[in-house]
C-alpha cells in the first residue's frame, strides 16, 4: 500500500486547485498571457505602502497579535461596515485572506457529513473548502439560464424537502466565476428562505466595489448571516493575504469558536498586512472606485474577443472581474480547450469544469492594463475564431 494509503481521505477526495493546474500549464509556455487568475493590475495605495515601509523595524510587526485582529483595524472595519455596507449589528474577525475566512466558517459551522448548498457555477475554492473538511453532501443548485442568478424557488423547495436541513447556503455577490450580480430583492429573499429553514447563509462580498453600469452592491444582515470581505482585489493586496468576517454581534459563543479555528491556522493575520489595510482604508472607497472605472474598457475588449462564441453565450460581467462563456456543444471538455488555447494561441483562461459547469470558460479582465489586455484579448479572439471554424487543429 505504501504511504499513499495512509493519506487523509478528505484530502484525497478534494479537487486539485485549478490555479495550481493553470500555473503548471503556463510553465510549459513561452510568453503566455493570462486571463485566468482573479487578480487586479494595481498595487496598494502608495501612501499606505510608504507608511508600512517605515514600520519594518517596529518590534510589534514581528510579534503575534490578537487572533481576531489588531484593535485599530477592527474598529476601522466596523466603521466601514456601518457606513458603506449598512451592517450596524456586526462584529468582525480579521483573517489571512477571504479564502481563509471561508475555511474558518466551514470549520465553525459544519460537521463532516453535513449537507450544504451552492449554486452553479460555484466558486471552486469554496467547493474545495467543503470537500477538505469532510462535508461530502454538496448540493449544487441551478442558476437562471439567462441571468445566472441563484434559483430561489429551487432553494426554497430544496431546504423544505431535505432532511436533515442543509447546514449552510453560500453565494458570492457579485459572482465568481460568473461576474453576475445578485440583485438586492433576490438576496433578501434568499436570506429569508435560509432564516425560515434554520440554516446559515454565507455571502462572499469580495468584489463589493466591482460594480458596473450604475449597479450598486448591497449586503444583508441577520443572526443567521455571515458576510466575508477581502482586501485582495479592492486595494490590490493579493499577496498580503488579508480578509475579514462580519457576523452578528448577538451570536453567543460564535466569536469563541472562531478564535479556536483561527489560533490553529494562522494564529493571526500578518501584523504588517493589517497595518497596510488600516492605512489603505484611510484612502477610502473612492480610491478603489476610480480604478474599477478603468476596468470597463477591459471588459468591453474581452467581450468583443468572446463574440466568436455568439453574444448569447457570453454572460455575467455586471460585477466582479469576470465574463462567463459557453463553448460550442462539441467542446464539453473545456480543459482540453484551455490547453489548446494556451499552447496554440498563448492565452490562458479558466475551465468551467472547475466550477461545476463543463463546456464553459471563465475569463478575467482585471489583471492586465488596457494595452496588454487588448493584446491578450486578440490572442483569445483568434483562438476562438479558429475553434469555431476548424476545431482543435494542431
Amino acid at each position: 500500500m505504501g504511504s499513499f494509503g495512509m493519506l487523509s481521505r478528505r484530502s484525497l477526495a478534494t479537487d486539485m486547485p485549478v490555479m495550481a493546474q493553470i500555473r503548471k500549464l503556463m510553465a510549459e509556455l513561452t510568453n503566455p498571457m493570462s486571463l485566468a487568475q482573479g487578480v487586479v493590475h494595481w498595487q496598494p495605495p502608495e501612501k499606505a505602502l510608504a507608511k508600512v515601509k517605515e514600520l519594518v523595524w517596529d518590534p510589534t510587526i514581528s510579534s503575534y497579535g490578537p487572533d481576531e485582529g489588531i484593535p485599530e483595524l477592527r474598529e476601522a472595519l466596523l466603521n466601514k461596515l456601518r457606513d458603506e455596507n449598512k451592517l450596524t449589528k456586526s462584529a468582525v474577525m480579521v483573517t489571512a485572506g477571504a479564502n481563509q475566512a471561508f475555511v474558518n466558517l466551514v470549520l465553525t459551522l459544519c460537521d463532516a457529513g453535513d449537507s450544504v448548498v451552492m449554486f452553479e457555477p460555484y466558486y471552486f475554492n469554496a467547493y474545495m473548502a467543503f470537500q477538505m473538511t469532510g462535508v461530502t453532501d454538496i448540493i449544487v443548485g441551478p442558476g437562471h439560464p439567462q441571468t445566472l442568478h441563484p434559483d430561489a424557488d429551487w432553494l426554497e423547495r430544496t431546504l423544505s424537502e431535505s432532511k436533515p436541513t442543509p447546514k449552510v447556503v453560500t453565494v458570492v455577490n457579485p459572482g465568481n466565476p460568473s461576474g453576475t450580480y445578485v440583485p438586492e430583492p433576490l438576496l433578501k429573499r434568499i436570506s429569508e428562505i435560509c432564516k425560515d429553514a434554520g440554516c446559515w447563509l454565507i455571502v462572499d462580498n469580495t468584489y463589493e466595489y466591482f460594480m458596473y453600469d450604475g449597479l450598486k452592491h448591497c449586503c444583508v444582515e441577520g443572526d443567521h448571516i455571515v458576510n466575508v470581505f477581502s482586501f485582495s482585489k479592492t486595494y490590490g493586496m493579493m499577496g498580503w493575504r488579508l480578509g475579514y468576517i462580519a457576523y452578528s454581534e448577538r451570536l453567543e459563543g460564535f466569536a469563541t469558536e472562531l478564535v479556536k479555528i483561527q489560533d490553529n491556522i494562522p494564529i493571526c493575520a500578518a501584523i504588517i498586512s493589517q497595518r497596510l489595510a488600516l492605512y489603505a482604508l484611510e484612502e477610502g472607497a473612492g480610491w478603489i472606485v476610480e480604478r474599477v472605472k478603468g476596468l470597463v474598457k477591459n471588459r468591453e475588449v474581452v467581450k468583443r474577443a468572446l463574440e466568436p462564441l455568439g453574444k448569447e453565450n457570453v454572460k455575467g460581467g455586471e460585477g466582479a472581474i469576470y465574463l462567463w462563456a459557453k463553448l460550442p456543444e462539441e467542446h464539453r471538455d473545456d480543459f482540453k480547450v484551455v490547453r489548446w488555447l494556451a499552447h496554440r494561441h498563448g492565452v490562458v483562461v479558466i475551465p468551467g469544469c472547475a466550477s461545476g459547469s463543463p463546456g464553459h470558460v471563465r475569463v478575467s479582465f482585471g489583471g492586465l492594463q488596457e494595452e496588454q489586455m487588448r493584446a491578450a484579448a486578440e490572442r483569445l479572439r483568434k483562438g476562438l475564431e479558429e475553434l469555431v471554424l476548424r476545431g482543435l487543429v494542431d
